[in-house]
């Protein structure tokens, strides 16, 4: 909403000016506003306000078109030129004037906006004729100018509702239109952050296996298989938006099971999860910290390492934390590449709805991480 603000402040411009313009002719009494008239003031206002701002909003626009913004000053000319007539004529509610101002308002849409108008021209002109037959007949056939009073603030609204309709239906694709690009540039983006994910752990997870085949362990075949359970769901479940909580669980399960057969030192590795597991989240977002556990953590500790890792889900809030120590001499850092991939992730998957907290401190790391599940139980 704040982008949409952003795009037509010409309007909120446009508003301004308007009223500083309409302060200063009053006080000039140049022009004069019936009170009285609180329908036709109302239309007069919204008038001069869009016919003020429009020209602001589109100015980048006009420039480059020239021919466009010579049509807008044809019909500008036209439009005083309605006007002057119906000071002059100082006929109620001038019959010439109504039509000439509907073809005015008309052609400006068509100008400004021609795929949109002419997607309801045929709708709108339609309308258009009962709506001036209907008044002309009361106004110029009847000439009956007491029965056509008691009707004239119906007759103006009817007039007058069309453009509004116009201009909302307008406003309102052009919202659709921004939210619909916003959706598409956040799965562009979840997809290359995603695609900078992957081959980082694979790459770590490759020369892990390369060492076991040099050194012909026996347990290759078995890193093998845990390796290709991993990459066929980083493959395929990695595409989805949101997975089943257990099988995030079971690819991290796996991803530590493929870890404890290379180390031949003892590792303390703990993974408590919930039993209640049957959620929905957006896939590959625990990983990353897991991985850098053992790569910061794990590989450079000689003796005593250890990495403790929970989840749990209570009152639908998901509680990830995962803590582990590493040598002083190590630099771990809080914002690499990995971390900073995961806090874009989860402020595009959860806006508003997360809230991650990284402590290091006396060669423990620790990361915390609160997720509103949007997806309920499956």
């Amino acid at each position: 909403m704040i982008e949409f603000f952003k795009k037509y402040k010409a309007f909120l411009y446009g508003f301004l000016i308007q009223r500083i313009a309409v302060v200063v002719l009053l006080y000039f009494n140049i022009i004069y506003i019936d009170n009285s008239g609180t329908i036709a003031n109302i239309l007069s206002f919204i008038f001069s306000w869009f016919l003020v701002s429009l020209p602001i909003h589109y100015f980048s626009f006009l420039k480059k078109h020239k021919t466009i913004s010579l049509k807008l000053l044809v019909l500008l000319f036209v439009f005083f030129v309605i006007i002057i007539n119906d000071l002059n004529s100082k006929i109620i509610d001038n019959p010439i004037t109504f039509i000439g101002l509907v073809c005015v308002v008309l052609s400006f849409f068509a100008i400004i906006t021609p795929y949109y108008f002419k997607k309801y021209a045929l709708i709108v002109m339609s309308y258009y004729g009962l709506v001036l037959g209907y008044f002309y007949y009361l106004r110029v056939y009847i000439n009956d100018i007491n029965r056509y009073f008691q009707q004239e603030k119906e007759i103006k609204i009817i007039l007058t509702a069309p453009f509004f309709v116009l201009l909302l239906t307008w406003f309102y694709q052009q919202w659709k239109w921004m939210k619909t690009i916003e959706s598409k540039k956040t799965k562009a983006e979840l997809s290359l952050l995603k695609s900078q994910i992957n081959p980082h752990f694979f790459f770590n997870t490759l020369n892990n296996l390369y060492g076991l085949v040099i050194e012909k362990s026996d347990d290759a075949p078995n890193v093998i298989l845990k390796l290709s359970d991993i990459m066929r769901y980083t493959i395929y479940m990695g595409k989805e938006d949101v997975v089943p909580l257990k099988n995030e669980i079971e690819y991290l399960t796996n991803y530590i099971e493929l870890h404890k057969i290379r180390y031949q030192k003892r590792v303390d590795i703990v993974f408590n999860h919930s039993r209640e597991i049957d959620y929905q989240i957006a896939p590959l977002l625990f990983i990353i910290p897991l991985e850098n556990a053992f790569k910061h953590g794990v590989e450079s500790i000689t003796e005593d390492a250890y990495i403790h890792i929970n989840i749990k889900i209570d009152a639908g809030i998901l509680y990830f934390d995962i803590e582990n120590n590493f040598e002083a001499k190590e630099t771990f850092q809080t914002a690499g590449i990995g971390i900073q991939n995961l806090k874009q992730r989860l402020k595009l998957l959860y806006p508003d709805k997360h809230k991650i907290k990284i402590d290091v401190k006396d060669s423990i790391y620790k990361l915390e991480l609160k997720i509103e599940m949007i997806c309920f139980a499956i």
